[in-house]
């Protein structure tokens, strides 16, 4: 009898530890918030519900805002979450390619000259100043700056006095003392500078009642830094594809094609870590609307995506995806694997020029895809559309601003 109940002690406290692992890990694998159409449901392997006996809190109209308590098996409580509840969008999935022309807001330090001929320990004024790759610089002697021409004007000017330079670092905004020197005969202050981006890429949906759109997935990000392009302000216009060169392992792939015309189809009001917003002239795709996959109903399983190759119109393509991560501080929101032999035998899986291709799951608009794997072309990571949207909603607001004057 003894060693029956000490077996079951034994048992009794592994399945404690379990639960209490089980307990800790969904605590910081699922989000602190959510947007819900209804009561909230997740996608786990494990039963977890969600106990709504918390507060509750009216919005505006039908939106509103409750406190749940998620339980793991209905019984042991796991976090609080916030649930807003908020009629379900209804989005245009597009597939279709689209041209990205963006003005940065000041320029973008791309290289410090080791070798420019100056004199002293460091290797430029640029970096005996403070200066680093990276800088985002606003304004130089009080002059606001938006292009190389600008900065090498004000510097050449200085006669070699200090001039003062404004850097943005990491959201933080610092003020610099630059004295430029001779080099090669002129006032220098020995940086290369970037100052415009174009490109090409896929689009993700179109909103009808407010004319605004997301992209690409991702941000435009300087070639050299890979740092994301400030935008001061950008323009997108209808680009034809002309063709591709196909991923393999080690060397993704790429869509090629080109502008069709200079004139605009739309403004770009963001550059963002989760794509490109703005607002479009016209719907770009005649595909209907769908609803908006919320982030918790993404789940394991088929998927299919719209993208373009070749023949001018977005195609249908079989996706899966693999996994899900919904915690708040997740890098990337999914992991697909492309399954559509079509596509992988045309491209080797996804290439460059293909993020932004909307993913479509359980007829809702759940995603878009935003970087392709080096190692395995046929498989990436993905971005949640419900985050693209609600930074989508933050562009219209900032053009209606702008609009309106204030």
């Amino acid at each position: 009898m003894k060693r029956f109940f000490k077996r079951s002690a034994v048992f009794l406290g592994a399945a404690a530890l379990s639960v209490l692992g089980l307990t800790g890990y969904y605590s910081s694998a699922l989000p602190d918030s959510i947007y819900t159409s209804g009561p909230p449901a997740l996608q786990t392997f494990f039963d977890i519900t969600a106990d709504g006996q918390g507060s509750y809190q009216a919005i505006t109209g039908a939106d509103s805002s409750r406190t749940y308590t998620l339980k793991l098996f209905g019984t042991v409580p796991i976090k609080d979450i916030q649930a807003s509840t908020k009629a379900r969008p209804m989005l245009v999935p597009c597939g279709e390619p689209f041209g990205i022309r963006l003005i940065t807001d000041g320029v973008l330090v791309i290289d410090l000259q080791a070798d420019g001929g100056f004199d002293g320990d460091m290797s430029c004024p640029a970096a005996r100043c403070g200066i680093r790759i990276g800088d985002i610089i606003t304004s130089v002697d009080g002059q606001c700056v938006s292009s190389n021409d600008d900065i090498s004007g004000i510097v050449e000017q200085s006669g070699g006095e200090p001039v003062s330079v404004t850097v943005k670092r990491m959201g933080k905004v610092m003020n610099m003392t630059l004295t430029p020197e001779l080099a090669g005969g002129k006032y220098r202050a020995g940086m290369w500078v970037r100052d415009s981006s174009a490109g090409i890429g896929t689009l993700t949906f179109y909103d009808e009642q407010c004319g605004g759109f997301g992209g690409l997935g991702h941000p435009i990000c300087d070639a050299d830094t890979r740092q994301p392009l400030p935008l001061s302000e950008g323009n997108v216009g209808e680009v034809e594809i002309t063709g591709y060169e196909k991923s393999v392992e080690g060397d993704p792939g790429e869509l090629k094609g080109h502008f069709c015309s200079s004139a605009a189809a739309g403004t770009l009001s963001l550059n963002t870590g989760c794509g490109v917003f703005g607002r479009l002239f016209s719907s770009p795709s005649e595909h209907g609307a769908v609803p908006l996959g919320y982030k918790q109903e993404a789940h394991e399983g088929e998927a299919y995506i719209y993208t373009t190759l070749d023949n001018g119109e977005p195609q249908k393509y079989g996706i899966e995806i693999e996994s899900v991560d919904l915690s708040d501080d997740a890098e990337h929101s999914m992991i697909i694997k492309i399954t559509d032999d079509e596509l992988t035998d045309k491209t080797g899986g996804i290439v460059q020029g293909m993020s932004g291709s909307p993913i479509i799951q359980d007829g809702r608009l759940i995603g878009a895809v935003t970087h392709v794997f080096t190692e395995d072309p046929t498989r990436g990571y993905a971005v949640f559309a419900e985050k693209m949207y609600i930074t989508m909603k933050q562009s219209a607001d900032i053009g209606e601003q702008a609009a309106d004057g204030r």
